[in-house]
């Protein structure tokens, strides 16, 4: 049996609370990025931040249901969850594939 390749994913919960503050700062640069080199720039910066591989997307979230998961993912990843897309900025609300297959939820 071939093993399944590891999921880049990280808990926000349990990263130490100044972890936590570098990484919210990152994720609302990225937020209003004006580039997507700048973007994917805080993007590495912020997987970076958290010890976390950067997905090949280039692109992660916090899981933004409204359950207590913590789980930071590939934003990409396809069986992750849109909730809802803003306008004028970068970062939809997205859920994490786990939250996304027992209770997804919508905006």
């Amino acid at each position: 049996m071939t093993p399944a390749p590891a999921r880049p994913e990280a808990d926000y919960n349990t990263l130490p609370v100044a972890i936590q503050d570098a990484f919210d700062q990152l994720m609302e640069q990225a937020d209003e990025a004006g580039t997507n080199d700048h973007f994917h720039t805080l993007m590495a910066r912020a997987a970076a931040t958290i010890g976390m591989p950067l997905p090949a997307s280039g692109d992660i979230r916090r899981c933004a249901c409204s359950c207590t998961c913590g789980v930071i993912f590939d934003a990409e990843h396809p069986d992750a969850h849109v909730i809802e897309w803003t306008d004028g900025y970068n970062l939809g609300r997205v859920q994490c594939p786990t939250c996304a297959d027992w209770h997804p939820e919508t905006a």
